[in-house]
């Protein structure tokens, strides 16, 4: 079988997102032929109806996000997660600032977010990424693999521009 076949059936299995590491050790392959399979496979599934995301040097098999109101119906799943204006605007933050602290949100935000942040960890949205190496050993915030299901992106390199915020494009001929 195919090194691009055997990941794909991994990752079919898997519950969670896995290491590419840890892909290349079950089928005795290098990294790179993993690698070189997903790539593969995400061109493959931008026509169909599976997606892959990456985070971190993990990668999980997802449904396209264009999906999502078909199967919340197949499933019966009532749609009621909507997120305020200060968790879209924390989250927002944690997304683009990652890793952050609760402190740093907060200078941005002006108000207190700790109630914000529980919400949004307990939603899987925001995890605890480590803790800054200083007095207090304040919390580090990143997005999960939920925040990019939750907004239909395969990698945080879709993220769009901010607003002002110069792209790729605009920085090399500027």
């Amino acid at each position: 079988m195919e090194v691009k076949s055997l990941v794909e059936s991994l990752l079919f299995v898997a519950d969670e997102p896995v290491p590419i590491g840890r892909l290349a050790a079950a089928i005795d392959v290098n990294q790179e032929k993993v690698e070189e399979a997903l790539r593969v496979l995400s061109e493959e599934y931008e026509q169909r109806g599976l997606r892959l995301q990456c985070k971190g040097g993990q990668v999980q098999l997802v449904t396209a996000p264009e999906a999502a109101p078909h199967i919340e119906r197949f499933l019966d799943l009532e749609l009621n997660s909507r997120l305020s204006a200060p968790a879209l605007e924390t989250l927002a933050i944690v997304a683009y600032q990652q890793p952050a602290t609760r402190a740093q949100i907060e200078a941005i935000r002006g108000v207190n977010c700790d109630s914000v942040l529980r919400t949004l960890v307990s939603k899987g949205l925001v995890e605890e990424v480590g803790r800054l190496p200083q007095a207090g050993r304040p919390i580090i915030y990143g997005t999960t693999f939920e925040f990019l299901q939750y907004f239909g992106l395969q990698d945080l390199a879709e993220l769009p521009p901010l607003e002002g915020e110069a792209t790729d494009g605009e920085r090399m001929s500027g």
